[in-house]
């Protein structure tokens, strides 16, 4: 059923056949075996585009916006943004499809935890999906209406072949970007005077943090599976498939899904050492006071 999804073009068709999967999984149907396409199904809107000229299109990237893109596409800024969340939406839907079909042979030793996780990661996406989808037709635009860009599947593809890096790439450092950026995107539209997409945007990166939070339970498990130190190998991982961390960060909501801030943050890490070198300078200082004191007492 995950690779149905995954050959499902239309993006209604593709979010309802997620639901009836994960329920599907709910009453028992068991982890199966298929192969996933290299690339999942897409209809022939929207216009896929390399990458926006001065702005990026992801959940991650709106909030940067450096121009005013929304108004040379002749779009209002909240469409043009819950466009962009609704293409990234489906992105992870299959995200988390091929995650589960690409990796079902590793069932015996991942266990039917990892799939279930993943299924209900997929059934959050697609009814995510929805929302933005509902939303935009209130507002009068429909998905595909506006350019989107292809980002997304590259680093997916990228990770097609180790679990462990799957789960470094996307959860750990994609998914943790919409937790940066959802705080941004809910002002600017509360700015904008849109509250109900603002509310929208705000129940969705709720539900994107247990996201997150479960990308690092498998990440751990896996490297304990290896026999390997998580963080050195998140920071391996990340070098070896060329993936840029980049802030802002939204340090309380990352520390909130349990990602230590040393993975990712070099500037933290810097203070973090510094801050030990004083310490030990100053019990260093104790140590020399007390042999003086020893030394004068003897």
């Amino acid at each position: 059923m995950g690779a149905l999804v995954l050959s499902t073009a239309d993006p209604v068709a593709k979010a309802r056949l997620t639901h009836a999967a994960f329920s599907r999984w709910a009453a028992g149907l068991p982890v199966g075996q298929a192969t996933a396409p290299d690339h999942p199904a897409r209809p022939d809107k929207p216009l896929v585009v390399e990458a926006f000229r001065r702005a990026g299109g992801g959940w991650w990237m709106i909030g940067r916006c450096c121009s005013p893109v929304h108004k040379e596409m002749g779009v209002p800024l909240n469409a043009y943004m819950l466009h962009n969340l609704a293409h990234v939406e489906l992105n992870a839907i299959d995200l988390a499809w091929d995650t589960v079909v690409r990796f079902a042979p590793l069932r015996d030793t991942l266990g039917d935890g990892f799939f279930a996780d993943f299924a209900r990661v997929a059934d959050d996406e697609s009814r995510h999906f929805r929302w933005y989808s509902q939303r935009l037709a209130e507002l009068g635009f429909s998905y595909g209406d506006m350019p989107v860009h292809n980002l997304l599947w590259r680093e997916c593809a990228k990770s097609s072949s180790d679990v462990s890096a799957r789960l470094a790439v996307i959860p750990l450092v994609q998914e943790a970007r919409g937790l940066d950026a959802g705080p941004r995107l809910v002002q600017r539209l509360f700015g904008f005077g849109d509250h109900r997409s603002a509310d929208i945007v705000a129940r969705v990166a709720e539900e994107e943090l247990a996201h997150v939070s479960v990308g690092l339970y498998w990440f751990l498990k896996v490297c304990q599976m290896m026999g390997r130190e998580p963080g050195d190998t998140f920071k391996d991982l990340i070098k070896e498939y060329g993936v840029v961390l980049k802030g802002p960060f939204n340090y309380l909501v990352r520390d909130e899904a349990g990602i230590p801030r040393e993975w990712y943050d070099e500037k933290f890490k810097q203070e973090a050492a510094q801050k030990l070198s004083e310490v030990h300078d100053r019990l260093a200082c104790i140590v020399e006071m007390e042999k003086e004191n020893a030394s004068l007492n003897g």
